[in-house]
């Protein structure tokens, strides 16, 4: 008989204030043509077809908004910690199964196709212990020392990371353990750091430009001008987070 499939859980990184941005609430539930960011996010996940369950990293204060913006969605809300590691430790603590993949995705990119989603998922469901979807670089890159250049890295070796990025759940939660019971001199940026920091291979897949992280007003400005293409119809619902856009898909 075959193997029975392995479940995939999504964890929704949504505990950031997202000061850049410069909103009145924190970035995941600012409004995107009436959709938050979380929102859209978690739809995405459910949308790909490939996940068996979402879980919100919230903080213990957004957990009611969270709850509000994502009626009827069928999510589990886990309390984020101090920093980004901290809340991701806190969800995959949360997560029962001993043997599963899970994805780590910023309610930022609240514009990730559902088809990366898939793509992510199948690399690890094929055996990849870590995996993560990469974009090439535009821009000239420069090491600075101060205010003076120090070095110009070969462009055609870089590449951007985005989310989710996938891993498998054992090795993702090993590399967790060994990080927070003590890292000198390493501070994680991503999910992916952690276990290359631990000594696990990470595997890269295309990535997709629409995938972009929602940092600063004008990563917003952008979002709102490519939802407003899709998305021509708009209504306002009472006591909600402003306009609320009726989109194509539902």
């Amino acid at each position: 008989m075959p193997e029975p499939k392995r479940r995939v859980i999504a964890l929704v990184a949504a505990a950031g204030q997202g000061t850049r941005l410069g909103a009145a609430v924190p970035k995941a539930f600012v409004p995107l043509r009436g959709r938050t960011l979380l929102e859209r996010s978690v739809a995405a996940m459910e949308t790909s077809e490939i996940v068996d369950e979402v879980v919100v990293v919230v903080s213990p204060e957004m957990e009611p908004l969270a709850r509000q913006v994502l009626p009827g969605r069928e999510v589990r809300f886990v309390h984020g910690g101090a920093e980004r590691a901290d809340s991701i430790w806190e969800g995959l603590k949360s997560i029962p199964d001993e043997d599963a993949v899970v994805l780590i995705h910023d309610a930022a990119r609240a514009l990730t196709p559902p088809g990366m989603i898939a793509r992510v998922t199948r690399a690890v469901l094929e055996g990849r212990d870590a995996v993560v979807p990469v974009v090439p670089v535009a821009d000239t890159i420069k090491t600075v020392g101060g205010q003076v250049v120090t070095g110009t890295p070969d462009r055609a070796v870089l590449r951007a990371v985005q989310t989710p990025q996938g891993f498998d759940l054992r090795t993702l939660r090993a590399a967790n353990e060994a990080y927070f019971a003590g890292a000198p001199g390493f501070t994680a940026t991503d999910d992916a750091s952690v276990a290359e920091w631990h000594g696990v291979e990470v595997t890269t897949v295309q990535g997709d430009p629409m995938a972009f992280k929602i940092t600063t007003p004008i990563d917003l400005r952008l979002a709102t001008s490519i939802t407003d293409e899709a998305e021509p119809t708009i209504f306002e619902v009472p006591g909600a987070l402003g306009p609320v856009g009726k989109d194509t898909d539902e």
